[in-house]
């Protein structure tokens, strides 16, 4: 079914959901994504000064270096959380979830380019409490990289009934999501998107704003997890998802329901609609922020020009399926001038039957343009485009940054890492990276422990646990990264945009790289199955970065390293760390003084 853009076959129960059985609210709580009261979007945020008219002022995306000209707006962004548990039925199956202000997704974080952005987060989850704390996936924190929001690595969790404030610069542009990153909380709803303007360099006329592409399980993450990190019987490891959703929504068939399981189900729950301006060319802002599945993206009958993969503006190129791994992202235009004003088309994000598992990984949501009949389904027919089944992304030589920058050919070190798994002395299953599995301690974050060690002028050591790599001094800084395995895995980069210089088959020959002079720029990028990956940075970001494959059961499993980078710089000058880090540890303290927090996994 998954290797085929139109391997969907019930069309007749989905052309009866176009009119949805049940309300957006118990779909969806809040959330307008997926109808047509969902916002478009601006080209960029008026209400700051417009220096030569912009908010960045004579900043361009062909003449404006994205890491060292960041502008600095003097605006500020000011949103609140409230996360507290809910009850909603996405695709019709109810079950507990973690929302955001009463939505999934959550709610928008819209800046311009170089804003400063402040989320006041407020943690009311019960029954059971938890921690939790929030991640601003691809956002470089070169100014707080305290604020990145990896619990156990640059802050102590967010303890129930606390609250904690984030701050920080929209210090890239494009398209991105920010998600819980305490254990897999995230695939139980806690996420949402985040827009960054900025420059353009590609027209276009409508912003339809984020499509969230979100493989979906009916268990609850814990649930997930205790079999993925389990032994014995009861051990899965490789669990299979259930549905697939765009932008929050899908049909599932309530007949498939397994035997005794009496959960409330409905048929037809209702799928996502768009509105396409028929001559208009649209942006769409795709995001797989799923646990698992790598998605196949594609619209019936049109064409999409790449602009954007994760932050990164690109040479725009024209395909007709976008692949993404989970946390990675790509800017998509797309033009209506397919039919009539009348006509209609599906959207489909598959996931791929041979790279990723689900039960039912085919999601539609509908597009309509200006005049079409939307109590009706579509009836148009997919690209026939075969999955390729390398399990990886567009090739290099496609995706080519629009700002070029030329890595170092000569890094001053070079550090290979072979992702590898193993069943431990007690029979749990658990991944490693570079001979270790992972596991945070939440009480002592690494970053203040680093800190604490340049303040009484010693080298910082940590527990093996920790899967710390000390880079030094280096200032350019090299990893080959083999796979082994039998997985594909999406490796997140955090406090980066990676040079990717080459990915392939087997081993890396030692010296090919992909545009030498202008490798592809991402913070994710996909390591095929028994292939490698090479990327490269410039140590210019003293901190402690998480890099980690982003499939949620993976990195509970401990598929992770902290990349330690410049340590004699950390809490130094500008990168003091403030007072507020140690204070936030101390109701995490109090309540774990008191409570017993069950962590199950790595703890991410």
């Amino acid at each position: 079914m998954g290797n085929s853009l139109g391997a969907l076959s019930h069309g007749g129960s989905v052309a009866s959901s176009i009119i949805h059985a049940i309300p957006q609210h118990q779909t969806n709580g809040l959330s307008q994504w997926g109808t047509f009261q969902a916002p478009t979007f601006p080209h960029f945020l008026q209400n700051n000064p417009l220096p030569f008219g912009f908010p960045w002022g004579q900043r361009t995306a062909h003449g404006s270096n994205p890491y060292t000209q960041v502008p600095f707006t003097g605006v500020t962004r000011y949103y609140n959380f409230t996360i507290e548990r809910g009850v909603i039925a996405p695709d019709g199956y109810q079950k507990s979830v973690i929302l955001i202000n009463g939505q999934f997704p959550g709610p928008q974080i819209e800046a311009n380019w170089g804003d400063m952005i402040e989320v006041k987060v407020h943690n009311h989850i019960t029954g059971p409490e938890e921690g939790t704390s929030l991640h601003w996936h691809g956002l470089l924190q070169k100014s707080s990289p305290w604020m990145d929001g990896v619990p156990g690595v640059q802050q102590c969790p967010i303890a129930p009934g606390a609250s904690f404030t984030y701050t920080f610069q929209a210090d890239l542009y494009g398209s991105s999501w920010y998600h819980s990153h305490y254990s897999a909380q995230y695939a139980g709803g806690l996420l949402g998107p985040m827009i960054i303007y900025g420059p353009s360099h590609a027209d276009y006329d409508i912003d339809l704003g984020p499509v969230f592409l979100t493989d979906w399980c009916h268990a609850e993450y814990f649930s997930i997890i205790e079999k993925v990190v389990g032994n014995g019987s009861d051990a899965n490891p490789a669990p299979k998802t259930d549905n697939n959703l765009i932008n929050g929504k899908m049909n599932f068939d309530c007949s498939t329901v397994a035997p005794g399981d009496k959960t409330p189900c409905t048929d037809n729950a209702g799928i996502s609609q768009f509105k396409f301006t028929t001559g208009k060319t649209h942006r769409l802002r795709l995001v797989n922020a799923g646990a698992e599945g790598m998605q196949r993206f594609s619209i019936d009958e049109h064409t999409m020009t790449v602009i954007a993969n994760d932050f990164v503006p690109i040479k725009p190129y024209t395909t007709k399926v976008v692949t993404l791994g989970p946390g990675q992202r790509s800017d998509v235009l797309v033009t209506a001038n397919v039919g009539n004003s009348k006509s209609a088309f599906w959207m489909r994000s598959n996931i791929s039957e041979i790279c990723s598992l689900s039960n039912q990984g085919n999601a539609l949501a509908a597009i309509y343009y200006d005049k079409a009949d939307t109590t009706k389904a579509p009836t148009s027919t997919a690209w026939d485009v075969p999955d390729p089944g390398t399990c990886t992304n567009d090739d290099l030589s496609l995706t080519v940054p629009y700002y070029p920058i030329a890595p170092s050919l000569h890094p001053s070190t070079t550090k290979t890492m072979e992702i590898n798994w193993y069943i431990n002395s007690t029979g749990n299953f658990l991944w490693t990276l570079d001979d270790t599995s992972f596991r945070a301690d939440y009480n002592n974050p690494v970053l203040l422990l680093a800190n604490t060690a340049n303040m009484t002028s010693s080298h910082p050591t940590f527990p093996d646990l920790w899967n710390v790599k000390d880079f030094l001094k280096n200032t350019t800084i090299r990893v080959v990264i083999n796979n082994p395995t039998f997985a594909a895995h999406p490796m997140h980069l955090h406090g980066h945009n990676m040079f990717v210089l080459h990915e392939g088959p087997g081993d890396w020959d030692g010296k090919t790289i992909t545009n030498p002079q202008n490798p592809q720029r991402r913070d994710v990028q996909i390591v095929r199955p028994g292939g490698h990956l090479v990327w490269q940075i410039d140590a210019d970001n003293p901190g402690v970065w998480p890099f980690h494959c982003h499939i949620a059961w993976h990195v509970s499993a401990g598929l992770y390293a902290n990349i330690l980078e410049r340590p004699h710089d950390i809490g130094v000058g500008e990168l003091e760390i403030p007072g507020m880090m140690e204070e936030a540890c101390r109701p995490w303290a109090a309540y774990t003084g008191k409570a017993v927090v069950e962590q199950i996994d790595s703890g991410l």
